[in-house]
């Protein structure tokens, strides 16, 4: 059973049903609230390629609630973004996790967010492996090459020193939207509406990461 919403909405032209996804795209949002593999990859960046000849100059939103998921998926959706040439805003909303946490550094410098109770975590890449000796030094050999790709791209997102990054990588590495913003993953905490209409601001220095 599908769990996708469908709004009712008035074209002038009589009234139409479209899914909430589809509805959000309309305003240049893409919303990623699963894990990323292949399948996933694919729509994202259908979805990004479409907004960007829509308008090649408009910003355009990713909203991330993800675990993290399949490393190569991820990097067709990252190279993608950098690939537009447009300013992507990334938000995170409740968690970006390992890949989904590259994905949001990876927005545009200025413009990424995180939400006051979102949590982060960024950690090596990991998997099993059967077969042959010969087979599983492959994988292995593959492993720490994707370790590679992704520890140099999160230094450069963040600004940490890479040495660092694999220090903190070694192990899962979680931060609060405070610590993320030290970190140099996000560049604002997202404040509640009826604060920043109050011109109120959320408490945002910095703490030291902690791991779990």
């Amino acid at each position: 059973m599908s769990l996708t919403p469908y709004i009712i909405e008035d074209t002038g032209r009589g009234e139409r049903s479209m899914d909430i996804y589809s509805r959000l795209l309309k305003d240049r949002i893409i919303f990623i609230g699963t894990d990323i593999n292949d399948q996933v990859a694919n729509v994202i960046v259908a979805q990004l390629l479409f907004l960007k000849m829509e308008d090649p100059k408009k910003d355009i939103n990713l909203y991330i609630n993800s675990a993290g998921g399949h490393i190569t998926a991820g990097l067709a959706i990252l190279d993608t973004m950098q690939f537009l040439g447009c300013d992507i805003n990334t938000y995170c909303i409740g968690q970006a996790v390992s890949m989904a946490a590259l994905l949001l550094a990876a927005g545009t410098k200025g413009k990424r967010f995180a939400l006051p109770h979102s949590r982060l975590m960024i950690h090596q890449p990991y998997g099993g492996v059967m077969g042959t000796s010969e087979d599983i030094a492959l994988q292995a050999k593959e492993i720490l090459t994707l370790k590679d790709i992704t520890s140099t791209l999160m230094a450069r997102f963040t600004g940490q020193p890479l040495d660092k990054v694999l220090e903190d990588m070694e192990r899962d590495f979680y931060m609060n939207p405070e610590q993320a913003l030290k970190y140099g993953l996000i560049d604002h905490i997202a404040q509640p509406a009826h604060l920043a209409a109050q011109g109120e601001r959320r408490p945002q220095e910095p703490h030291a990461p902690v791991t779990v």
